[in-house]
């Protein structure tokens, strides 16, 4: 490598000589094994040239660490170094020849660099004038700068473009690092606590420890000046012209800042019904839900991302087949929406009739007012007795005809998301207040809605690859850290900024909450559990009873101390009934037993007891969100789901990332097994170690990936989750076949195991990953498998934000 002249930022050339990269590489990496500088300093030659801007300089040596992800997962928690280390030079100032000697910014200057940044924020009306009244010294000392290093590159990365603060003014400058971040979000939440201090510094520890980390709406909004921190809205819309524009409004205003919607549109009455006060004809629901589409697009979150919005249709509404096609890429595009999400509504008797080969009858709202408020047995006795009165709008058509259209616009599109309207109803806490319609963009809300209370739920997760501890899953950890979470989250309810009347009405009289979890495939790692297995589905009962446990008990803690949620009296908590109690109500109604184990292994009694006379500060507390952007903060799988491939390329909308399964890694290493060849066979196999001969068959099996594991574990972990949870979980549905038996089996399955809700239905990826790889003239059998096309991912692995 040659000594070359670089560019300063005040346009002075400077001399530059390698060695300075050898050392700062050196400094950075300190604790990191595996990482070849001398490979980084090749990649970073390839690049240089005489005059090289300073700026362009530091991404060159970010780029050349990224490129060697592949080799070890290391130089990920490398370049996300690197690019925190060029963050802070450029904030706090410090000269970058003495950076790239390898001195650090001292922790002195980034605590004091804190201060000042609470200060600027403030000026700049982005900060909430509250957060100068904190002990701004105390809290600056509570500040690791070394927790920067718990960030791998994709995080980082993610981080840096979205979600840190820019200063107002254009150009916009980054002038938030990511330690400030974490103490600003945790400052946000403790603003009405009153020893703010010392819980700002708990709720920092937590998060910043990636222990627990709340939702996208909060990281961005806790502390400014705009705290809208709730992820998910539900609501339904009225059956007159004037309610369904009131609706378009409320969804604008929901969506504006991170929220996502979900709306019902079963009351609204159906084509060709009668409007009585033009005795014209309706045009029914779909030119509406086109409208609701384009606010989709028009609404865009405050130019951070597009707006979220899904539809809800209960399957006895007449408009329900040509809902089913909004997604549909043929026929009149104004008669289709491409940017929302549809989801269908189902009460259980439709499932029996598909069972038992039954008629379904289909029937404008306006004619069959009582059947969207009705559930379970009253809802089946009701629907009878409209089925008898012949009405004149009614239509019949075979149960099992639109049941396999539901599965063919899944299969074709990812929609419409099954959800089960009994289910959630029988099982909800809050049966005495009103009726779950619907769930929200990515289906783990069930909470009721009206026209006066528009649902609210505000979302965090815990880490569960952070809760593991000599074998086993870490109690006590857990305990602390949903305790803490439960906090953070009942706070939400009361600094929430509220776009409208009706959302600050239902979170003031419910507050409910969603403690979810991400990372559970990285506890299955680490605890040599294959995710196809018997074990897998006891671990998944064990840690989700375990969480639920300490959860309900923290919300009750809380009420103790703070008081009852309003709506406490009367619900299921009040009575004594806790969510695992309501698998017996469920199977009481729908008249089949389910296909779940109900055992338990902890002393609920005593739990039973506690909520009794301490009472619950939240009307509900645990729901499973997707977890799409903040599993990728914090380098763990999404939400609960099985790894997606062992290495991939990840594109989102800060560009596109190497992502490799570290447990692989140091599974192969153990073994002497991780090399260049064997990286390359996986990478020939797009992430698959199933077909290589050389890798034992106990890490073939744990490795499997989504579309190698039979959906049927996918569906039983979630049922096994799901008997402990009072809302409900974000479930993926991943097949590798197109046989619409296997499909409609496996959804009767989740029916019959009890799940209230599934999310995207997803089929092979067609993206896979590059192949820059060279085969041997005589390669061994397993190095050239019969090559096969992928079946077209039509929803392209989603990230939906939106929740979390």
């Amino acid at each position: 490598m040659l000594n070359i002249k670089i560019k300063e930022r005040s346009g002075l050339l400077v001399d530059f000589t390698p060695e300075k990269i050898v050392i700062k590489l050196q400094n950075m990496s300190l604790g990191l094994d595996n990482i070849d500088t001398e490979a980084i300093l090749k990649e970073v030659e390839k690049n240089l040239y005489e005059g090289i801007k300073i700026d362009d300089l530091k991404r060159t040596i970010i780029n050349a660490t990224t490129f060697l992800i592949e080799r070890h997962y290391n130089y990920a928690y490398l370049a996300a170094r690197l690019l925190w280390d060029q963050l802070s030079e450029e904030i706090l100032g410090l000269e970058y020849d003495k950076q790239i000697s390898g001195v650090d910014p001292s922790v002195k200057n980034y605590q004091q660099g804190f201060i000042d940044y609470v200060a600027k924020g403030i000026e700049y009306q982005l900060l909430d004038p509250e957060l100068a009244k904190f002990d701004l010294p105390k809290l600056a000392a509570a500040i690791k700068k070394e927790r920067d290093n718990e960030f791998q590159y994709l995080g980082a990365q993610t981080v840096y473009d979205r979600y840190l603060l820019k200063t107002p003014v254009k150009p916009q400058q980054i002038f938030e690092l990511p330690q400030w971040m974490w103490m600003r979000i945790a400052m946000g939440l403790a603003l009405k606590e009153n020893k703010r201090e010392e819980k700002a510094i708990e709720f920092y520890d937590v998060i910043s420890q990636f222990l627990l980390v709340p939702s996208t709406p909060t990281l961005f909004n806790s502390g400014t000046i705009h705290s809208q921190l709730s992820s998910c809205f539900l609501n339904t819309v009225d059956d007159s012209l004037i309610g369904i524009f009131k609706s378009f409004s409320d969804v604008a205003r929901l969506s504006k800042w991170s929220g996502g919607v979900g709306t019902d549109w079963t009351s609204v009455r159906s084509l060709g019904s009668k409007i009585k006060g033009t005795n014209g004809d309706s045009q029914g629901i779909i030119p509406f839900v086109k409208i609701f589409n384009d606010i989709a697009v028009a609404v865009n979150q405050g130019g951070k991302r597009r707006g979220a919005l899904a539809a809800y249709l209960e399957v006895w509404h007449n408009d329900i087949e040509e809902f089913l096609e909004l997604k549909k890429n043929t026929g009149d595009e104004r008669r289709r929406a491409h940017d929302i999400h549809p989801a269908v509504w189902i009460p259980d008797l439709f499932m029996k009739r598909v069972l038992s080969d039954g008629v379904w009858t289909l029937f404008s709202p306006s004619d069959v007012p009582e059947l969207h408020d009705l559930y379970g047995k009253k809802f089946e006795e009701k629907y009878s007795e409209y089925e008898k009165e012949n009405l004149p709008g009614a239509r019949q058509m075979p149960a099992k005809e639109l049941w396999r259209k539901i599965l063919t616009m899944l299969y074709e599109t990812g929609h419409p998301w099954i959800t089960f309207k009994d289910p959630c109803n029988l099982r909800s806490p809050q049966d005495h207040v009103g009726v779950i319609h619907n769930s929200n963009l990515c289906t783990e809300i069930t909470l009721n809605n009206s026209s006066d209370e528009v649902a609210v739920c505000n979302l965090a997760s815990l880490n569960l690859a952070r809760m593991i501890k000599d074998g086993g899953l870490n109690e006590e950890l857990i305990k602390q850290t949903v305790a803490t979470g439960m906090r953070m989250l009942d706070n939400v309810i009361d600094i929430n900024f509220y776009t409208i009347p009706e959302t600050e009405t239902a979170n003031n009289r419910h507050r409910p909450v969603g403690m979810g979890l991400m990372g559970y495939q990285d506890a299955l790692y680490q605890l040599d559990i294959d995710f196809a297995s018997d074990a897998n589905l006891k671990f998944a009962d064990r840690s989700m009873e375990l969480i639920s446990y300490y959860v309900y008990s923290a919300s009750s803690d809380l009420a103790k101390e703070r008081g009852t949620y309003e709506t406490y009296e009367g619900s299921k908590w009040s009575r004594g009934i806790l969510p695992i109690d309501t698998l017996k109500i469920l199977e009481d109604e729908r008249g089949i037993d389910l296909t779940i184990d109900k055992n338990t292994t902890l002393d609920w009694d005593t739990l039973r007891q506690k909520i009794k006379t301490q009472g619950m500060r939240n009307s509900n507390c645990i729901a499973i969100a997707p977890t799409a952007t903040i599993s990728n903060i914090t380098g763990v799988a999404p939400c609960v789901e099985p790894i997606f491939k062992n290495i991939y390329s990840k594109e989102n909308m800060s560009g596109s990332f190497l992502v490799i399964n570290k447990y692989l890694v140091d599974d192969l290493m153990a073994l002497n097994l991780w090399n260049k060849p064997i990286l390359d066979m996986i990478k020939y196999h797009n992430g698959s170690v199933a077909n290589i001969s050389s890798i034992p068959a106990k890490l073939k099996n744990k490795y499997r990936e989504t579309f190698e594991i039979d959906p049927y574990w996918v569906v039983r972990a979630a049922a096994s989750r799901g008997k402990w949870i009072d809302q409900s979980a974000s479930t993926n549905i991943f097949i590798s076949t197109s046989s619409g038996k296997v499909l409609s089996d496996l959804y009767l399955d989740a029916w019959r195991a009890g799940l209230k809700t599934t999310y995207y239905l997803r089929t092979l990826a067609a993206s896979q990953i590059a192949k820059t790889i060279e085969v041997p003239e005589t390669p061994a059998p397993e190095l050239i498998p019969e090559p096969i096309a992928p079946k077209a991912c039509l929803i392209n692995n989603p990230d939906c934000e939106a929740c979390q």
